[in-house]
């Protein structure tokens, strides 16, 4: 096998611009972290909407106001990224008890205009305290129970899928590992469609191992068949959608990750001995490098590429093939049985992680060493 080799000045410039470019969000969350933050946000807009529809309004009484002024926010600061984005100020008049009170609208409507009406609830103890009535109280009860009720049915999908694929395959086991002559053999991913696969081929572009899609699901997760071509074996596994992290910090890493039969990717490699040591290839900007070891002994070392995995095509793309792409792979292995170092490889190829715990920073320190 080629040792790791290790980091150049290069690199070191081309890491740095990785983890400095991107944009001004502080965190990006998507995955099952994502229900999680919106079954939260659920339970913040159904409190919310409970709150403003039975006991905001309580002792408040109903009148019709006349909206005499809609002015800009001043001191609203507007998202550059946003079209007319803007913020107004909705001012209204309505008379209670004889008496006119003229009062800044706590809510805004694109159908608000001056000389309009709207309805308002007014404190009778204090009428100059309004509110623009019990319609977004209503409207954030329904929101956040349609929000949680969709969480409930994917995660009763997700459930019963799981179920079903375990009383049909069993627990997932790998075949041992089998030495044979070095190969060479490359990675590739579908593109240009949503029920993309991934496949392992070898020179003569013969596919040795491939995991084809039979279900696309937006919600739960997706459906695929593993395919051993060499030992003529199908498994089906259930892939869930990448789950990202993403802080716009250097300080904390990222954290990429995707599910495989309901269990995290990196666990799950884990758990079958597998460790990954990411360094950048030597002597090539932006291509990464990764040393395949099982249970403390490599099995395989495999570079990033671009979409021209093979060498004769990558001669005719050499623009193209300057810049290595997600999902594209040169492996060099011995290992005569393919399926735990595909899911290994798919690990990376799906999640865009760097290194074997899901983060991006790891295979910088791991060329530093």
């Amino acid at each position: 096998m080629v040792s790791a080799p290790r980091l150049t000045e290069h690199h070191l410039i081309s890491m740095k611009y990785k983890m400095h470019k991107g944009d001004s969000k502080m965190i990006s969350i998507k995955g099952p972290g994502l229900k999680i933050f919106a079954a939260i946000l659920a339970i913040i807009a159904l409190g919310t909407g409970i709150w403003m529809t039975f006991f905001q309004s309580a002792g408040f009484e109903k009148t019709t106001a006349t909206i005499v002024s809609i002015e800009k926010d001043p001191d609203y600061i507007p998202d550059p990224d946003v079209t007319n984005d803007e913020k107004r100020i909705v001012t209204v008049e309505y008379t209670v008890d004889g008496k006119k009170y003229t009062t800044a609208l706590d809510s805004d409507s694109p159908s608000y205009n001056v000389g309009g009406s709207v309805d308002v609830m007014y404190d009778p103890e204090n009428p100059s305290t309004i509110h623009s009535g019990m319609g977004f109280g209503i409207y954030a009860m329904a929101i956040g129970g349609a929000i949680l009720l969709i969480i409930v049915v994917v995660t009763i999908r997700q459930k019963t899928s799981l179920r079903q694929l375990k009383e049909k395959q069993g627990s997932i086991s790998y075949a041992p590992s089998e030495k044979g002559d070095e190969r060479e053999l490359y990675f590739l991913t579908d593109l240009g469609t949503p029920k993309y696969g991934h496949r392992i081929e070898d020179k003569n572009r013969k596919v040795l191992y491939e995991a084809k899609m039979t279900k696309f699901d937006l919600a739960g997760p997706f459906c695929f068949d593993f395919i051993d071509h060499e030992h003529n074996k199908t498994t089906p596994h259930l892939i869930g959608h990448q789950e990202d992290t993403e802080w716009n910090m250097i300080l904390i890493d990222n954290h990429h990750t995707f599910t495989i039969d309901g269990e995290d990717i990196w666990k799950h490699l884990k758990e079958n001995g597998i460790t990954v040591e990411s360094r950048f290839a030597s002597g090539k900007v932006l291509t990464s490098s990764y040393t395949i070891s099982r249970d403390g002994e490599q099995i395989a070392y495999v570079e990033t590429t671009s979409q021209y995995v093979h060498e004769d095509d990558a001669e005719k793309h050499k623009v193209a093939n300057k810049i290595p792409m997600q999902g594209f792979y040169r492996i060099r292995t011995t290992e005569q049985y393919l399926d735990l170092l595909f899911v290994t490889i798919l690990a990376f190829a799906r999640s865009g992680a760097t290194d074997d715990k899901g983060g991006d920073r790891g295979i910088l320190f791991g060329s530093m060493k």
